[in-house]
């Protein structure tokens, strides 16, 4: 019984993981003017974007490395 739950546990983890995934993806900023932001991304992940929808915004800052 115990495992049984286990397994259902697990399945619905990685479920809702993979969901996540699958509606993640990468665009690039080409303006920036006042309020208004203008992203470039591939076709295919454009499709998935409508007038309206609500976005989560993370910026990437690009980390120098220094040698000695």
């Amino acid at each position: 019984m115990h495992k049984k739950l286990l397994v259902l546990a697990m399945v619905v983890a990685f479920t809702a993981a993979s969901s996540i995934v699958a509606y993640s993806f990468t665009c690039k900023v080409t303006a920036v003017d006042g309020g208004t932001v203008t992203l470039n991304c591939n076709a295919r992940y454009a499709k998935k974007l409508a007038v309206g929808n609500k976005v989560k915004v993370r910026i990437k800052k690009r980390r120098v490395v220094e040698g000695c």
